[in-house]
């Protein structure tokens, strides 16, 4: 019978061919911690009378949330992870000396393959599925009991398809595709499914594109969101040490989705949500006529910190100045972004703009530290979420856009235009 790729996945973990609406329990392949959910898992770990990891070597945690600590008990919390991971000889531990935003550092590192079955408890823990794993965010109990029995169960999820067609256009990219299918189908529109995303599009976007489309599957309410092996995957994993051998699928051409979902994406101008939702979507177009005076432009986080997000912001800010009532922070998604960043010029051109750099951190993101805003504040950011307070302060606005809309913008001192 035929299969989604989500569903042969599933399949080769339990030994038997599974579909959609099925029960299973199955193995993971790596399961993932940060410095704010861990602590609860290896609590409730220790509580269980545990002694070891299950699979040691498929436990990653990963501090970037607060790291490093920006208080007392943000060090705390770190401080129990740093603990666990030494006592049980944690292969997969990273903090300052090996930087990043785990959903950014992970791949980088080699530990997601193609085939993976994978959990963490971040709910962007769907970003993986850009490699052809299955991917998801779940509670840090449910973390704990992978730990234990390096197994955990699922509800196979229903898929619906997404079939983009088309080139994008300069300065539209994956940020952009997510934002518009969101806007489409709204914040919940794909509650507990898999988002699989194919179609001619795929083969004009690039690793940084596919991991931002994954990435906010979860913004719909997906379960997952996934992208199948081709030659782009192939290329982005040809330098890494796999952590193991690759399980490639495909799903079959008449596997059975709950729905079809075809966007043109020819005439997609970039896409700005605004608040307070990420379905808020709005083009490029209105947004410029909305005149949206700014007070911080953010460039990072798990979804636009990679390196291709900031060559286009420094070569949209080279020569330029930020405006003067603007912020521009920017945050790499890992220690080796950032190298590579400044061995090509790109923090150069983004410092001399006026621009700020930061670690590989969470921080802004979540309204944590490195870049708060303030009471009626607004910002344009290339985060997942806009919700009331997600940035700060109750009464700040926060705009979803992609990286060459928040650099442009953080130059105009409105949310601009970036192919003008």
């Amino acid at each position: 019978m035929a299969q989604t790729i989500t569903e042969k996945i599933f399949s080769q973990h339990v030994g038997r061919e599974v579909f959609a609406g099925e029960i299973v329990r199955c193995d993971i392949d790596m399961v993932i911690g940060n410095d704010i959910t861990t602590p609860i898992s290896i609590s409730a770990f220790n509580l269980s009378g545990a002694k070891e990891l299950a699979n040691p070597d498929g436990f990653s945690i990963v501090l970037d949330h607060f790291i490093p600590a920006k208080d007392i008990a943000s060090a705390n919390q770190a401080k129990i992870s740093r603990e666990f991971a030494k006592k049980h000889k944690l292969k997969n531990f990273f903090d300052e000396k090996d930087m990043g935003i785990e959903h950014a550092l992970l791949p980088e590192k080699g530990l997601i393959v193609p085939g993976d079955v994978i959990i963490g408890a971040d709910s962007h823990t769907c970003t993986h599925g850009a490699l052809g794993a299955f991917s998801t965010g779940m509670g840090s109990t449910d973390l704990a009991f992978a730990m234990i029995t390096g197994e955990n169960w699922f509800k196979v999820p229903q898929t619906i398809k997404v079939n983009l067609s088309g080139k994008p256009k300069e300065h539209t990219t994956g940020k952009d595709i997510i934002l518009e299918i969101i806007r489409l189908i709204g914040v919940d529109g794909a509650l507990y499914k898999t988002l699989e995303f194919t179609g001619s599009t795929i083969e004009h976007l690039n690793m940084d594109d596919r991991f931002s489309m994954c990435n906010m599957a979860i913004e719909a309410g997906a379960k997952n969101g996934i992208v199948a092996y081709d030659d782009v995957t192939k290329e982005f994993l040809s330098d890494k040490n796999l952590a193991r051998e690759p399980r490639i699928h495909y799903s079959d051409a008449d596997a059975s989705y709950v729905k079809v979902l075809n966007i043109d994406i020819d005439k997609l101008e970039p896409v700005i949500a605004y608040p307070f939702l990420p379905s808020n979507g709005h083009s490029i177009t209105q947004a410029v006529k909305d005149e949206i005076k700014i007070d911080q432009a953010f460039i990072g986080s798990c979804t636009n910190g990679r390196l291709g997000d900031l060559k286009v912001a420094s070569e949209i800010l080279k020569g330029n100045k930020v405006h003067e009532d603007v912020r521009l922070i920017v945050t790499p998604g890992t220690q080796n972004i950032l190298k590579e960043a400044y061995r090509l010029g790109y923090i150069d051109a983004i410092i001399d703009a006026g621009g700020v750099v930061s670690n590989p951190t969470c921080g802004a993101c979540l309204g944590g530290y490195m870049g708060i805003l303030g009471d009626g504040e607004v910002a344009v950011s290339t985060t997942n979420r806009n919700f009331v307070g997600r940035m700060g302060s109750r009464s700040s606005k926060v705009y979803l856009a992609n990286s060459a809309v928040a650099a442009i913008s953080a130059i105009k001192g409105y949310i601009a235009d970036p192919r003008v």
